[in-house]
């Protein structure tokens, strides 16, 4: 089927065949011919790069252009609503039946806003969490939709995320009856039951763009599902670098996923000396060039300059403890062809867009805290595998899992690269996951009686795989928990939120936080620091990452909270009654004290090396802390608790930049960051009202200052600069760009 054959606007042809579409792939003739584009709900299954995301933009692009319809596309990442929100961007010159252009909106932060901006955009991309949120906050041009993408929507099988995306599905479909639902899946077994569950038709393909061949490593042969085999080189001790060397001579790239972020960066350094072996002069230039980048991004520690001396040599790991900056590089770099092996943890093969020539499975096994070492499900397998092959680069993408035993590969064969994906079971009725749910449901008014709410989780996909007396349940267990909080009150039949209660779900927290947030303001420590209300949010259930204390760390941590014992929130548990409760709250302490060097301005390097924090981990709990800490001076203005606001507000500042009180005014300027404002002010330049009487030549001398910067500063603070330093300015400006556009 060619593109110039589809019932579609002509302006989205021509975007189409100028982006080199001209003819679809087996998986979109098939949507198109079940009715994708006449309004017919669809799952769509097939592997990863056979095209889906395109069916999605068909469908987005007619309900706009044709039928003044409003999209929303759900996906379970921040990285791949950002992904998409790019490739949406080519259709903003197509037009409307009113003449104006389509407008594409993102919205994936905020929780504790309806943003009714959104209403002036066609195709709204968000995560499923902020949907969620959305929803909670009644935006009323929710209402106006008429397509809903779910992309990745085989992570209704995931504990943490599915419940949330299957919530939000089954609440659209409450609100819009008539919405076209369009589910886009990886292959599994139940994609019917899924497609019922939503009054979907289901269309399963396993076509590809490039030929997968799976198959096995043992010694230096591979053994393909095919029947064929392979030898590779036996140049190192480690088999899955000699695939890498292997597809490297070869002209591809190599893709190895392991278990652990440890092992991520064991292998890249194991691999390093070899693959620099195979890099031409040029590629070497690129890859300094690369790796100057990365370590002018963000803080200078010890994990960015170990980044940037593999990216050096060609190589490089990717896991959720590095930064988003350096992620980002390292993504492109390696989409790019720069980059020729990429170790990962497996949260990439769930993530962006990231193809390479042979994808390598070193680890079989994940490790869980708590539960020690098990094999993955056949769908993550299937998830990473589907990497394998980049297309218009590549005819053939290899996926191989690596045995070190006969038997191993036989189990390995048998058990993963033959074996089906699992079928998608609703993780939804876990009291902890339903909770906020069912306050929600309550709270954003889409149900008053008991009968009601037992009615709306009746429509979810749990209800529709198991009996629903198993939810009812559940959710009678959680309006007892609710009522006894007075987060709902009851009148009769009617079932009614709270103030208490309706804020708390329109602040998206767990109940549970709530309640420990409302508890700890009424009840305070005998002295109210802000490390009281830093421990305050780490004992709360939403805070993640957790950390748990080491063993070389407890008496250090004892200790601490043997010192700080008036400034806690809560009574510290009996280190000889409950030890697990102990080492929790130990935990928490620590989590506490990281945040609070966060705030002192310890440097990165520091905190990597005093708390075992990673960056990434670091920047999710300070998002998270400021939530929490927002959440709070909400519920303390709720309760009137107006003698801590003052010390919150500033707190959720401090925690926001990671400065000192002293900085605050200084990092609320545009370009100017913890490390900048520390300069400023250690120069003399401590208030505002300094930067407005300094000379120019004051800020582009200091470190890290150049002449934009500076003219931005001046910008901001509309301070008084003569005729002639704008030029000098000027002319430093042009300097500056010229030199960053060569380099």
């Amino acid at each position: 089927m060619k593109v110039t054959d589809l019932p579609l606007n002509e302006e989205v042809k021509e975007v189409l065949l100028k982006s080199g579409i001209v003819e679809l792939y087996p998986p979109q003739v098939e949507a198109i011919r079940a009715g994708a584009l006449n309004g017919r709900n669809l799952v769509l299954a097939s592997p990863t790069a056979s095209g889906k995301t395109l069916v999605a933009e068909l469908c987005a692009l007619k309900h706009v252009t044709e039928k003044n319809g409003k999209t929303l596309y759900l996906t379970p990442l921040k990285a791949l609503a950002n992904e998409k929100y790019v490739e949406f961007q080519k259709y903003k010159t197509v037009h409307k039946p009113d003449g104006k252009r389509v407008k594409i909106g993102i919205s994936t932060g905020d929780y504790d806003s309806s943003d009714p901006w959104l209403e002036r955009y066609d195709i709204i991309i968000t995560t499923n969490e902020k949907a969620d949120s959305l929803l909670r906050h009644r935006a009323q041009w929710t209402e106006q939709l008429s397509l809903i993408v779910a992309d990745e929507v085989h992570l209704l099988n995931d504990a943490e995320r599915g419940p949330t995306l299957e919530v939000v599905l089954a609440r659209l479909m409450q609100i819009n009856p008539d919405v076209q639902i369009l589910a886009l899946s990886a292959t599994i077994k139940n994609t019917d039951e899924i497609a019922e569950w939503l009054k979907a038709e289901a269309i399963t393909l396993e076509w590809r763009p490039v030929i997968l061949k799976e198959g096995v490593l043992l010694y230096d042969e591979i053994q393909f599902k095919d029947g064929d085999a392979k030898k590779i080189s036996v140049e190192t001790k480690n088999s899955p670098i000699n695939l890498a060397l292997h597809i490297i001579k070869h002209g591809g790239q190599a893709l190895i996923f392991t278990g652990t972020r440890r092992n991520a960066v064991s292998l890249a350094k194991k691999a390093t000396s070899e693959v620099e072996k195979l890099l031409s002069k040029p590629l070497r230039r690129s890859l300094n060039i690369i790796a100057q980048r990365i370590l002018s991004t963000g803080e200078r520690t010890r994990i960015s300059e170990l980044l940037a001396e593999l990216v050096g040599h060609g190589i490089a790991f990717h896991h959720a403890g590095l930064g988003s900056a350096h992620r980002k590089i390292i993504e492109d770099s390696f989409r790019n062809g720069k980059i020729k092996v990429l170790t990962a943890t497996p949260t990439l093969a769930f993530g962006v867009n990231l193809p390479a020539r042979m994808v390598i499975i070193q680890d079989y096994r994940r490790y869980e805290p708590g539960y020690g070492y098990y094999p993955i499900s056949v769908l993550e397998y299937k998830q990473m595998a589907g990497r394998a092959g980049r297309p218009k680069y590549d005819k053939v993408g290899e996926a191989v899992l690596v045995a070190k035993t006969d038997d191993e590969r036989d189990y390995l064969m048998e058990s993963y690269v033959f074996a089906k994906p699992e079928r998608i079971w609703s993780k939804l009725a876990v009291e902890r996951i339903l909770r906020s749910h069912v306050l929600a449901t309550i709270a954003s008014d889409f149900a008053h009686t008991e009968m009601g709410i037992y009615e709306f989780f009746g429509k979810t996909l749990y209800a529709f795989q198991y009996d629903v007396r198993a939810i009812k349940r559940v959710v009678t267990k959680i309006l007892k928990f609710l009522y006894d909080e007075n987060m709902i009150e009851v009148d009769g039949e009617n079932i009614y939120a709270t103030r208490f209660g309706k804020r708390v779900s329109e602040l998206y927290i767990d109940p549970v936080s709530g309640v420990i947030i409302r508890d700890a303001l009424r009840t305070r420590a005998p002295e109210v620091t802000e490390l009281s209300f830093l421990h305050m949010v780490a004992h709360t259930p939403d805070m993640y990452p957790k950390l748990r204390p080491y063993t070389r760390e407890i008496d250090q941590l004892s200790l601490f909270v043997e010192e700080h014992l008036r400034e806690f929130m809560f009574e510290v548990p009996d280190p000889w009654g409950d030890q697990l409760e102990y080492e929790e709250f130990l935990g928490e302490a620590k989590l506490a004290q990281t945040l609070k060097a966060w705030i002192e301005e310890k440097s990165e390097d520091e905190m990597i090396e005093r708390f075992h924090v990673q960056p990434g981990d670091l920047y999710r709990m300070i998002e998270t802390a400021r939530w929490l800490l927002y959440a709070t001076r909400e519920l303390a203005m709720l309760f009137n608790h107006k003698d801590v606001l003052p010390l919150i507000s500033e707190l959720i500042q401090r925690v926001k930049k990671g400065v000192k009180r002293e900085l605050l005014p200084l990092v609320k300027l545009e370009g100017i960051g913890r490390i900048r404002a520390r300069i400023l002010y250690n120069a003399g330049l401590k208030t505002i009202e300094d930067l407005k009487h300094a000379k120019i030549e004051e800020l582009t001398e200091l470190p890290m200052f150049g002449p934009r910067l500076a003219k931005k500063i001046k910008e901001q603070i509309g301070g008084f600069v003569k005729k002639d330093e704008w030029k000098r300015l000027g002319k430093g400006e042009e300097w500056e760009q010229k030199a960053l556009t060569e380099y």
